[in-house]
């Protein structure tokens, strides 16, 4: 099998091209996640970043800080797994899963 070059770079192009669009398609869709029964809720975009987060005021008590700040942190690390797992999603069929042969192109 004969190595061809501009062929790899081709699709080397292809790709990048396909992971940028997936990558902006993720950036504008919204995943949530919560913590403390719908107490604390968090909203994060595809590209990892926190654009919202609501907490039920009857999730205050000044006695207990500690509790409220559990509940931010279980439910904005959960959106961001969300997040993660929705890029991860995106990406899934454009990267090949093997590099090592950039996807078939190299004899191998």
């Amino acid at each position: 099998m004969k190595f061809d070059m501009n062929k790899m770079l081709q699709e080397a192009q292809r790709m990048q091209d396909e992971l940028a669009k997936a990558q902006e398609e993720a950036a504008t869709e919204i995943v949530e996640a919560s913590a403390g029964g719908g107490m604390v809720t968090v909203k994060a975009n595809g590209a990892g970043e926190v654009v919202e987060i609501r907490i039920d005021p009857r999730a205050i008590d000044p006695d207990d800080p500690e509790l409220l700040a559990d509940m931010i942190l279980a439910a904005v690390n959960e959106a961001l797994r969300s997040a993660q797992g929705l890029m991860q999603s995106k990406m899934s069929g454009i990267v090949p899963g093997d590099l090592g042969g950039l996807g078939g192109l190299l004899p191998g």
